[in-house]
């Protein structure tokens, strides 16, 4: 059933905005994957909403490209998530793209020099480049009222977050620091808030008396895609659960907030993340790791992940990474939760579902009784389901399973269009807090040890298959599969 680098840069001359108020989007790190590929796309469609009236985009990366060369980029990616709107078009017109070494003081004076306006900095670059860029800033200095945009992973483990946030406290108040996942600028994550505290039907069983498990899963059937610069140093573990599982997890366990203000809902956020740990405090049997061999996915032939180019087979990079962890608060104590994450799968699965308890009894006579009810979310596509058992059609003693969906559509702006919009405006709610990116990293910190130890070995599936064919979670842990 279903519903509906590095000379320093010249300054660039101005424009005065149509509304008397200009902001400028500095893009450090420009030219890598994710300016075109995730960042450039939201901010066209961003800016066709005339939300940013008369921004400026500067770009800046260590090659030597030209105005036109980051031009066209620009072009395609706007192009790429709809029709060019006239906003956008000027955008194009006016943007910017300036030769710098972002570590370097001089060249990040002259850059800050071609900005007009209240500025936002998006850093696009690996976290140490990051820490190294920040550093630098903070002995430059910024505009009053310039907001920060960092790019996960927020560090490379607690410390180094630590560290960076004390750094970028000192540049800029925290809630002018927006920590990105785009996670939470995805329409139906948000749903959740919605779902869970605007329906008394599921608010009430939302804990552990009647939950029996919790699956946050996010597989997909592409491989590498020729991001082994980034990926083969990161992982399934850090890329996908250190950050946006873990994410959707806080926002499925937090406690009503009194309202949906930066303030509350981070606060309840980091609450629930203080109170995760890994199941039995056990970083060998609470988690898995593995990585792709040659196999057909998703239509396409693949090769062993480690013949892929520009990996090192040596690092024991994992494409397939699952932990499962618990929640030890009133309402979620004894719950288990697994996170996974895993590429080059027989299919998409992008969704959390609760799994309910079986029911105290089924009366005798009623026969069929094989699933249990199940609340399924779903991040790709959106829509939400809810698997029932009822009596069978023309067998009433009989119980057979239906699901109930409701397809929810896109949001009207894509995810990093969402986040964006909440720097734009000064709104941290959709940012990820200082602590919490903390928090984080101390969940995943002992399944990275014991990985680097060699205590949980590094399996091995075929792509396009289900991943290794031991499950973490089942019935050991109460949690019917």
């Amino acid at each position: 059933m279903t519903t509906s680098a590095s000379s320093a840069p010249a300054a660039v001359p101005t424009r005065p905005a149509r509304n008397g108020v200009r902001q400028t989007l500095l893009v450090l790190g420009a030219t890598g994957d994710l300016t075109g590929r995730l960042l450039l796309p939201g901010l066209g469609r961003l800016v066709a909403t005339g939300a940013v009236p008369g921004l400026r985009l500067i770009g800046s990366g260590m090659e030597h490209w030209d105005d036109e060369r980051w031009r066209r980029r620009v072009a395609d990616a706007f192009a790429a998530a709809g029709e060019v709107t006239p906003a956008e078009s000027e955008v194009i017109r006016d943007t910017r793209y300036v030769p710098a070494d972002v570590t370097r003081e001089e060249d990040l004076r002259s850059l800050l020099g071609c900005c007009a306006g209240p500025v936002v900095i998006f850093f696009a670059l690996p976290p140490m480049v990051t820490a190294r860029a920040a550093a630098a800033l903070a002995r430059v200095g910024v505009p009053p009222g310039t907001r920060l945009m960092l790019e996960k992973p927020f560090g490379v483990d607690r410390i180094s977050a630590r560290s960076l946030n004390e750094l970028l406290v000192t540049l800029v108040p925290e809630d002018q620091v927006h920590r990105i996942d785009h996670f939470l600028g995805k329409s139906t994550v948000l749903n959740l808030l919605g779902l869970r505290f605007a329906n008394r039907i599921f608010e009430p069983v939302l804990n552990s008396a009647h939950v029996a498990c919790v699956d946050i899963v996010f597989d997909e059937t592409l491989g590498l895609e020729g991001r082994a610069g980034y990926y083969d140093g990161t992982g399934a573990l850090v890329d996908m659960v250190q950050s946006h599982l873990l994410q959707v997890l806080a926002l499925l366990t937090i406690d009503p907030p009194p309202t949906l203000q930066a303030q509350e809902l981070r606060g309840r956020k980091a609450q629930v993340l203080r109170a995760t740990r890994l199941w039995q405090d056990d970083p060998v049997r609470s988690s898995r790791r593995a990585r792709y061999t040659a196999g057909e996915a998703g239509g396409r032939r693949l090769p062993n992940y480690t013949d892929e180019p520009g990996v090192d087979a040596g690092r024991g990079t994992e494409t397939l990474a699952e932990l499962v962890v618990t929640v030890d608060t009133w309402r979620w104590a004894g719950v288990p939760f697994r996170l996974r994450s895993g590429k080059a799968v027989h299919g998409v699965r992008k969704e959390a579902v609760v799994t309910f308890k079986q029911p105290a009894r089924v009366p005798d006579g009623l026969t069929g009784y094989e699933r249990p009810d199940r609340l399924r979310i779903g991040f790709g596509p959106d829509r939400l389901g809810l698997d029932l058992n009822i009596n069978a059609p023309g067998k009433p003693f009989e119980l057979d399973q239906v699901n109930l969906t409701a397809n929810f559509g896109p949001g009207d702006l894509p995810p990093y269009g969402e986040v964006l919009r909440g720097a734009f405006e000064g709104d941290p709610t959709l940012s990820v807090r200082g602590d919490v990116a903390e928090e984080c990293w101390r969940i995943v910190e002992p399944v990275l040890a014991a990985w680097r130890a060699g205590t949980v070995p590094l399996q091995e599936y075929p792509a396009g298959s289900a991943g290794p064919a031991d499950s973490l979670i089942g019935p050991v842990l109460g949690c019917p599969r």
